[in-house]
């Protein structure tokens, strides 16, 4: 098929704690390919899913970016270390509808089995003690602000930081942020996704980094000199920012894939992602 021709996308040995269950990846009873921005909420959540489906207990999960994890799809596979990771989960969720209506253009799932559960929305971390004194979205183009920034290759948020960008600012401050200051090293693109971004920060080699607001909120719970600058209602893509999810067409564990997304759209579910700051469908 198609997919076995693109090449197999490289998962950096520095991501292992985006592979969950790695023992389980030859007889896993659930394969998931989530957001790597739900990375805080997994472990509740799939604790709380064996407890309502305690006949299901080999669990293989994966947290990268879910571009990342759609060529990894497409590819057949991805390689890690000496191993080759399979590309064919059970369960694919991601941040763009793009994303679903590729897999459904390869005859890998059927667009109509695909929902909306969650939202989110971005917001612009900085160190607590704010040293550039960054207040709203124009202050990254400014020479001196160093900005921690999505990759587009990968990260799906980077579409609507981009879009951000643009509300604030039009083309032209796009323009300044991802190509001007890319050229000057002054916007440092991720290597994989924006959980580098608190690091960046604490480490003092960025100023500032367009995260998910979940994402402040986990540094907040960690206890991080880390605090989000709200860019506010009109800019912070709210009313855009939707997560889907579906299964793939003859998964090897279809029956528990099912079962996997009636509970995501329980009670129980949405109330761990409000823990987290989620905004559940």
């Amino acid at each position: 098929m198609e997919r076995f021709l693109i090449p197999m996308p490289e998962i950096p040995e520095s991501r292992e704690d985006d592979l969950h269950g790695l023992e389980y990846l030859d007889d896993a009873e659930l394969s998931l390919f989530v957001a790597g921005n739900q990375f805080m909420v997994m472990d509740e959540l799939i604790d709380a899913f064996k407890k309502e489906y305690p006949e299901i207990t080999k669990i293989f999960y994966e947290t990268l970016p879910p571009g990342l994890e759609l060529k990894q799809i497409l590819a057949g596979g991805a390689k890690f270390k000496d191993k080759i990771i399979p590309g064919r989960p059970d369960i694919y969720a991601s941040v763009c509808k793009e994303a679903m209506d590729e897999l459904s253009e390869h005859g890998l799932i059927n667009n109509e089995d695909s929902f909306i559960y969650l939202h989110n929305r971005i917001v612009l971390m900085v160190h607590k003690d704010n040293p550039k004194k960054i207040e709203k979205v124009e202050d990254l183009a400014r020479d001196d602000v160093r900005i921690s920034q999505p990759n587009p290759q990968y990260e799906d948020i980077a579409n609507y930081i981009i879009r951000m960008y643009r509300q604030a600012g039009g083309d032209e401050l796009v323009n300044r942020i991802m190509e001007e200051k890319r050229a000057e090293a002054t916007t440092i693109f991720t290597i994989v996704h924006h959980r580098e971004t608190p690091l960046r920060l604490l480490k003092g080699t960025c100023d500032v980094g367009p995260v998910w607001a979940t994402e402040v909120l986990e540094a907040e719970r960690k206890g991080l000199d880390l605090v989000g600058i709200e860019p506010g209602e009109e800019l912070d893509q709210r009313d855009v920012v939707n997560y889907f999810i579906a299964p793939l067409k003859n998964s090897k564990n279809s029956e528990n894939a099912q079962k996997f997304l009636e509970f995501i759209r329980s009670d129980t579910a949405k109330k761990i992602y409000k823990k987290y700051g989620f905004l559940p469908e």
